[in-house]
């Protein structure tokens, strides 16, 4: 299947995972650039350990540093993948909460794709 575009969710000119990953010390947020990028090569051909399936087409990007596990949620729509929510947690799961979240922008994504569309690009 090979490669897919990235898209971040937006809220009103802001994408939260952006400003999350913008926040994170700065091997972290090395290490979360390469799954994205991985990601974007990879699309749906990417597996465990670095990426895997929760539930409802969400999907989850996973990396460790220490004893922090970072996670990203997205989803796939026709040739992208569309970035939604982010988690930083040393539990082993992802919270209910983290996924419901995702599970909502997804449905607004859907509703207003061209709204939701952040055109901001990584730096």
């Amino acid at each position: 299947m090979g490669s897919v575009g990235i898209v971040f969710y937006s809220e009103e000119q802001d994408a939260p995972v952006l400003r999350w990953l913008e926040g994170l010390p700065e091997r972290a947020y090395a290490k979360g650039i390469v799954r994205i990028e991985r990601l974007a090569q990879l699309g749906h051909e990417l597996r465990r350990p670095q990426a895997d399936y929760l539930r409802d087409g969400i999907y989850e990007l996973r990396w460790r540093m220490g004893s922090v596990n970072y996670r990203i949620l997205y989803f796939f729509h026709l040739r992208d993948a569309v970035v939604l929510a982010h988690g930083l947690t040393k539990e082993v799961e992802v919270p209910k909460k983290e996924i419901n979240l995702a599970l909502s922008r997804k449905a607004a994504y859907f509703e207003h794709p061209e709204k939701h569309t952040c055109k901001e690009e990584l730096k």
